[in-house]
């Protein structure tokens, strides 16, 4: 019986793709907008620019990301672990005080950490330095070189595992670690394979972020390099230490 070749069968036709802008997305993940903005802006979330500059995004890719963040929190099956309130700091309470009292947050103190980040990429020859702080819901960049971010959900924070132990914490391959081989920002912006981070301590020895360097190739830091970040750690840490004394 003659078949009729594939290539002349007609193609089974295309519904439209539903799609949203930054509110649409923010609504149906319970997110805020800025955070939703924030997602399709670094590649996490799928999506494009119309003419007048306003980023929209498909209903599917949502999807999939509802997907990804219901397995992530714990409701399916996956590689990746979460960092969840029982993986963090016990004193937790008192450390996101710790946080608040810092004054960190403040994008103008911020900036005295610049030349940190640099230097610290400049050492290690990582393309990507960051100075994180470490909230309740979000890892805040407070300084940054390699990357347009400002910030993550904690949950993909690789410095929460930093926050967690007194010295360096690091990934040589992100891709050969359960940990973090399917987290957004291995999967997606700035595509990270390699992450070493150095925890950052105030007075009363409250860990409050990290000082970390980031390479999209696998690789290890040199003996100098290590010490070099620590180094460059420790002085953030005393200049946090001052401000914290100089605050009224």
């Amino acid at each position: 019986m003659p078949t009729t070749p594939l290539s002349s069968q007609p193609a089974a036709p295309s519904e439209p793709q539903t799609i949203l802008t930054s509110k649409g997305v923010a609504d149906l993940l319970g997110i805020s907008i800025s955070t939703a903005q924030l997602w399709m802006e670094n590649g996490n979330l799928p999506s494009w620019k119309t003419p007048g500059g306003h980023r929209r995004v498909h209903l599917s890719s949502v999807q999939r990301l509802q997907q990804r963040l219901a397995h992530q929190a714990g409701y399916g099956q996956t590689d990746v672990v979460p960092v969840r309130a029982e993986r963090r700091d016990p004193a937790e309470l008192s450390r996101l005080a710790a946080v608040a009292r810092s004054g960190l947050s403040d994008g103008q103190l911020a900036r005295m950490f610049d030349p940190l980040t640099w230097l610290a990429a400049t050492v290690t020859a990582a393309p990507i330095a960051l100075l994180t702080l470490v909230t309740d819901a979000q890892q805040l960049f407070l300084s940054r070189h390699g990357v347009t971010m400002t910030a993550t959900p904690r949950d993909w924070a690789f410095c929460n595992y930093t926050i967690a132990q007194d010295d360096m914490f690091f990934v040589t391959d992100t891709l050969d670690d359960a940990r973090f081989r399917d987290n957004p920002l291995v999967t997606g912006e700035p595509h990270m394979r390699f992450y070493a981070g150095v925890p950052l301590v105030d007075a009363d020895g409250y860990k409050l972020g990290s000082l970390c360097v980031i390479d999209t190739e696998p690789r290890r830091l040199t003996g100098q390099q290590a010490r070099a970040l620590r180094e460059l750690a420790d002085i953030a840490c005393r200049e946090i230490t001052v401000r914290g004394l100089l605050k009224p």
